[in-house]
């Protein structure tokens, strides 16, 4: 009332009182914000935190060195509030795939949300949650009014884990999905201009290990922020009891001359395999191979091919190039599965039978009636591919009149097509199943490929083609073979060239592209190429263009020979190569013998030795 003076000296905002103020009024020493003050830490930009295609990988101490987490994370939420949301509306999720650093990071991120206005935080129970669940519980957690309006992964993925290994962060918007281009785009823009980032320094450590939630007052009693620690598994195992029939699928489970295992290889998934198959199925923890998370995933590296999953590859009868191998009078399970380091990717095998990730997204699209979230929607719409995964898919979506679609590596572009109606206002391309040769399968349920889903989508199925178990089982190659002899059969490998010198790597692409007009309509060996050229996509849903996506050699005979660089990697470079060639009618030869003029071929156009030193592969798949 009349002439006030408010004074405040201290180094936070204070609470002016309630109620009738006169004079003078000092709020130096009065009570402040406490655990909730938020400090501004001095800092600078630090080289090289541009995202790759799913968020920002480099070797763990890279991300435990000073403020180099909390730069990108600073640099996320700047760009997050500039994007137009309110991060103190709803909630911010963060949860990792458990390797090593995980738990220090998440106690970093909660003290840093809380720091920039972020007044909810969900948290999955012992800093573990899947890719693809982080997608569910976005898109599926309520209430309304609380729902997430995105989530920090803590992931490197497929790539190995430990404190001499990798660490990875990347975000997820509100529709479940990878921030999109625009937002990377921010989001590095902001770590080469970064001057400081705000962090609640005394804001309790919380105990992540026990679900709960722990609530944080401010002093003055002005604010507060609550962290729920939530179950990592039951937004995404509800969402799947929804999707698929469980009650088929365990009668195939029960099945006497029916056996699986599933290999987690000691990352996220675990909790998720014994949540379904043990809890939901009522199967043996037998069936359970390496499913007890490790924060460096136990010494392995959890890719799941036939080179890193070699404990499964091996009981399933198979070496490392899916040739069969002898395993005596030894019973072989009928299924083989196994997931990747966070979840979301997946490799199916039958009985001395591996399936590739090509072949098998083109199975699953061909027999999607199968799964009731399909069927009762009125049937599959649309389906797409990576550009480097073979052409399986095209044959499948051409027969049942699908809209078909080839994208860039990287989910986001699936989640733009999915998202095409709700947010676009445009066409709806729903029900949708995409794929990706990495060993990525999904559909529009979540906007995340979903390793576990891959699985649940296969065992359904084959549950459909064996209805009576008094009948013969119907086997995962049986179903493969019989598939092949309708649509033909698209030969297909990979071969990854990993760690190698990066400016070495760029120099062989660099080259192969200026070569690309030169290239068009030479003959190389028996092969015609058609056309050379660097893959451009424009998409058809917000007309962004994505350049330099693949070199790709096409032959007049349908025979394709692409390279790329990973997006992935931690450390060095990968090169990948990638081999196919389509057959109609002769299907049962090996990949390696049916592939082996092209792939000389392939790596003369290259010159890989005379750029790396070697033509030997470090994976095949």
């Amino acid at each position: 009332v009349g002439d006030v003076s408010i004074v405040n000296n201290s180094d936070e905002p204070k609470l002016v009182p309630a109620g009738e103020v006169t004079g003078d009024l000092d709020l130096t020493d009065t009570i402040g914000l406490g655990d909730l003050k938020k400090t501004i830490v001095d800092t600078a930009p630090i080289d090289g935190q541009k995202p790759g295609t799913s968020g920002l990988r480099k070797k763990t101490k890279v991300f435990m060195g000073e403020n180099y987490l909390e730069n990108f994370v600073q640099s996320a939420f700047d760009a997050i509030k500039e994007s137009g949301t309110n991060v103190s509306e709803g909630s911010l999720l963060i949860g990792g795939d458990g390797r090593y650093f995980n738990g220090e990071a998440i106690q970093t991120i909660i003290k840093m949300a809380a720091a920039n206005g972020v007044n909810r935080i969900w948290v999955g129970q012992d800093g573990l949650m899947s890719t693809p669940a982080i997608s569910a519980t976005i898109r599926e957690r309520g209430p309304v009014w609380q729902k997430s309006f995105g989530a920090f992964i803590l992931t490197a993925s497929h790539n190995p884990g430990g404190p001499e290994e990798d660490f990875g962060i990347k975000y997820n918007c509100e529709n479940g999905g990878p921030a999109p281009d625009k937002l990377t785009e921010a989001i590095y823009k902001n770590t080469t201009t970064i001057k400081s980032y705000n962090i609640c320094k005394d804001f309790p450590s919380v105990d992540i290990l026990k679900a709960g939630t722990t609530t944080v007052k401010s002093a003055d009693a002005s604010t507060e922020v609550s962290v729920e620690i939530i179950s990592s598994t039951e937004s995404h195992v509800n969402l799947l009891k929804t999707i698929f029939d469980f009650g088929a699928i365990k009668a195939l489970l029960d099945r006497p001359d029916f056996s699986m295992v599933y290999d987690a290889m000691h990352g996220v998934n675990g909790p998720y395999v014994k949540k379904v198959f043990v809890e939901e199925f009522g199967q043996s923890e037998d069936l359970c191979m390496n499913c007890v998370p490790k924060d460096d995933f136990n010494g392995g590296h959890a890719d799941p091919n036939l080179t890193y999953a070699k404990e499964l590859v091996a009981l399933m009868g198979l070496d490392r190039k899916g040739n069969t191998v002898d395993t005596g009078d030894r019973k072989v399970p009928s299924f083989g599965c196994a997931a990747d380091g966070d979840g979301d990717r997946n490799m199916i095998l039958g009985t001395k039978f591996f399936v590739s990730p090509s072949d098998s997204l083109a199975v699953i699209a061909a027999y999607a009636d199968a799964i009731p979230f399909f069927k009762a929607q009125g049937g599959l719409k649309g389906v797409a591919r990576s550009m480097p995964t073979s052409g399986a898919v095209d044959r499948v979506a051409k027969d049942l009149n699908f809209d078909l679609f080839e994208t860039p590596t990287g989910w986001k572009y699936f989640g733009n097509l999915m998202d095409s109606k709700a947010i676009f206002d445009g066409k709806d391309y729903t029900p949708f199943i995409c794929g990706e040769e990495s060993f990525g399968t999904g559909s529009d349920h979540v906007r995340e490929k979903d390793g576990l889903w891959a699985v649940l989508a296969w065992l359904s199925i084959l549950a459909s083609v064996n209805p009576d178990a008094s009948k013969p089982l119907v086997t995962v190659e049986d179903l493969v073979t019989k598939h092949w002899k309708k649509y033909g059969r698209n030969y297909y490998c990979r071969y990854d060239y990993e760690g190698v010198d990066k400016a070495k790597a760029v120099a062989m692409m660099d080259k192969m592209r200026a070569d690309t007009a030169s290239n068009t309509g030479k003959t190389v060996g028996k092969y015609k190429i058609a056309t050379a050229d660097d893959f451009t996509y424009v998409d058809p849903v917000d007309g962004s263009v994505a350049k330099k996506q693949g070199i790709r050699f096409l032959m007049e005979d349908g025979s394709r020979v692409i390279f790329r660089l990973s997006g992935t990697a931690g450390s060095g470079a990968t090169i990948r190569m990638y081999i196919e060639q389509y057959e109609p009618e002769k299907t049962d030869s090996l990949a390696a013998d049916a592939l082996a003029g092209l792939i000389r071929v392939a790596l003369d156009l290259c010159c890989m030795k005379e750029y790396i030193g070697t033509e030997e592969p470090t994976v095949i798949t």
